[in-house]
Parts: structure tokens; sequence; C-alpha cells
């Protein structure tokens, strides 16, 4: 679907004194009522700060966690959230009781221009997940626009996500436009050379974007668990490290599909492997890994090779790190790459990462803020590179 016809916040006219709902994404880590991290709460503040200098009233709704779905449940409570908003936006973002409901309509209206208010958890509901039309028309009964704020559920139909799209004017927040615009700039028409870093632990949750890519980027870097069912296949003796014998023969298919497609795969030449995870490491140069060994990382020289290929590419996608970073031993193929692409970026290259794993991993090497782009939604981003359904963006698209 060609995403490019949803519209942003400017075509929606004037929103002074209008009631304007923002589906957000504040689903933020917690430890008791302490948020540990407010990126989710940042990262929707351009959105809300443009709303509220257009004197608009909004009204921000999000999940929180995973609640039964029966009501109310203390530790789901968007009460930290709502301090957190109150803290960043300098006047108190109220707290409904619930979502829906009468008392929450009279809230609602009591809202100034200029000002929020935070629905509470919409997952207190069941409807909200299983993206109930009712439910769906009584959230949009509360305004009367609608902005889609929420990257990381777009790959979701919740009810919140989809039907006040359908059934109110919508637009996209600049967050969401955002990431479709940076996204789709690696599928369509992207710079070349245009490559794709690949890593991660499961192959089987990469094979769709692997085959989506496969028909628009020039290379392809493939490290991390994922690599070595692709290996295996080739012939290569892997030990014990990860592999997925049920995707031998997808992981051949990708790799004829390539050679017809020009496209070159690059895959690891040497390895860190161990026994195991705590157990002393050894450097293998050489395609096969012993029987008793599982990888932990690529290898010193295939991270410099992977390294050059980057740094010769124009647009860049990384997703899925090159071992098991977030241990020191094992990081040294992640932190290769990583930088590399910062670099790359620096000296011009668009630079997209995929979320998730990945953007921890440029987080945890400080590469985060040198990138041209770094996902919010880690399932959110795959789904849409692997050109699946993404129903929210669809409802925009299709919204009024």
């Amino acid at each position: 679907m060609d995403y490019s016809r949803i519209k942003g916040i400017e075509a929606l006219g004037d929103l002074a004194g209008k009631r304007v709902f923002v589906r957000a994404d504040f689903n933020v880590p917690l430890q008791g009522t302490r948020i540990t991290s407010d990126s989710r709460i940042t990262a929707a503040l351009p959105t809300i700060q443009l709303l509220l200098q257009k004197g608009a009233r909004v009204i921000l709704a999000s999940h929180l966690g995973r609640p039964e779905g029966k009501g109310f449940e203390a530790e789901y409570s968007l009460a930290p959230v709502a301090r957190r908003l109150s803290e960043l936006l300098g006047f108190e973002v109220t707290l409904q009781s619930d979502c829906v409901g009468e008392q929450v309509r009279k809230g609602v209206l009591d809202v100034a221009n200029g000002r929020a208010t935070l629905l509470e958890n919409l997952r207190f509901h069941k409807a909200e997940n299983k993206g109930a039309e009712a439910f769906g028309r009584e959230l949009a009964s509360l305004a009367e626009v609608y902005v889609n704020d929420a990257f990381g559920t777009c790959h979701r139909a919740d009810a919140s996500m989809t039907w006040p799209a359908r059934l109110l004017p919508c637009a996209a927040g600049l967050l969401v436009a955002q990431e479709v615009k940076a996204l789709a700039t690696v599928l369509t028409n992207p710079k070349r050379p245009c490559l794709a870093v690949l890593g991660g632990a499961k192959i089987s949750d990469k094979i769709p974007l692997v085959n989506n890519l496969l028909s628009r980027v020039n290379e392809i870097c493939i490290g991390g668990g994922m690599a070595y069912t692709f290996l295996k296949a080739q012939g290569h003796k892997i030990g014990k490290s990860l592999c997925d014998n049920e995707k031998l023969d997808e992981c051949k298919a990708m790799l004829l599909k390539a050679r017809q497609n020009d496209v070159t795969i690059h895959l690891p030449k040497d390895h860190v492997i161990a026994h195991g995870m705590d157990d002393e490491t050894a450097h293998i140069d050489r395609g096969d890994i012993p029987d008793d060994f599982t990888t932990f990382d690529i290898g010193g020289k295939t991270a410099l090779a992977f390294s050059n290929v980057i740094l010769a590419a124009k647009t860049i996608l990384f997703n899925g790190p090159m071992g098991v970073f977030e241990k020191e031993r094992f990081s040294n193929g992640t932190r290769i790459v990583v930088n590399a692409i910062a670099e790359a970026t620096q000296n011009g290259a668009f630079s997209v990462v995929g979320g998730g794993d990945s953007a921890a991993a440029a987080e945890h090497f400080h590469a985060d803020k040198k990138m041209s782009h770094v996902s919010t939604g880690g399932g959110a981003s795959l789904t849409l590179l692997q050109g699946e359904a993404m129903p929210a963006l669809e409802a925009l698209v299709g919204g009024i």
C-alpha cells in the first residue's frame, strides 16, 4: 500500500478548540510506579506540543503492559505517565478514571484549549485488543479529530488504532510520519548501493524480511544466530550454533534468489566460539565450527569485511545485532558494525536502525544519535519492512 497518501497534521486545518484524540505509545518500562525510561513519552512530545500550540484540546490515549482486560489493575495504571507528562509539559495532565463512559466524557469536555488529559489504560478493556467496533466508536465519540502517533502499535488492528481513523478526520502524528518516511526511503527508490545488515537469533523471524529485501537491495550482510542456518544450507559445519533445520530449504531458495537478482549476500567467515556463554572463548578462522562449540559473535575479519561493505553503501538498513553484544566478550562484531554504520552516515549515507534489539545495540555503543533514523517500533518496523499489512496505517490511508 502507498502510505505516502497518509495526511499529516497540517492537513487538519484549524484545530483551535477542537478535541483531538491522540493515540500515543506510552508503554514505558516500570519498576513499581517509577518509569525507568521515558523515551516513548519524549518521542511523542513534538506532536503533543504542536497540537497544544494550535489550541487543541488534546485527549491522550495509550496501552501499558498486558493487563487481563477485566477492568482496572493498579500495576498497569497510566498514573506514572500522567505525572511525567505533567512535568514535561509544565501543566497538570489529568488522568481520567477510565477510557470510556459518561464520567470520562464529562472529564474530556472540561479540558481547556491548549491543554491535555490522559485516558486510563486502553487495555483494561478486552475490546481494545479485539479491535471491537463498538469500543472503537465509543473512543471516537470523545473527539472531533484523530491523530495516530503510536508507530510501535501500527501493525496491530487494535480498536483505538483503526476505528477512530475511519470515523473522524485523521492524520499521522509527527513520529508516525517520520517513521513511515524513513522506512519508505529504504524500500522505494533508495540511493545505491543499498545495503541491509541483518542479525539476531532466529532465522524464522527474518525470512519474510530477507525475501522482501532481495528485490530492493544490492547487498546483504548477515550475522548473528540467523547466519548459521544459511551457513549450514551452504554445507558448512556449524557445531552447536543456532540453526533452524526446518528452514534450510528456504535459506537455499533465498541464496538462489539472491544470485538471480544479482544481490550479494555476505556471511561470516570467522567466528567467536565457546562451549557455553560463560566459558572461555576461542576464535576460529575458517568456515566449519567444531561439533562441541557454539558461535556467539562474528569474528574480527568478518566484522572488518562487513564494515568495508557498509562504508561503500549509500542507504543502510540495520536490523539485528551480530552477536550477544550485551556481554563484552561477544560485543566486538556488533560494535564494529554499528560504528561503521555511524561513520557511513556521517559521510552522507542514509541509515535506518530497525528498532528493538537493533536500537538497543546502537544506544549501547553510543551511536544512536549518529544514525539518520532509529525506529521506535521493533515489531512495527519489521512488519512494514517485510511488506506485510499495517492495519493502523491502512486505516489512515482510507480515513476521512
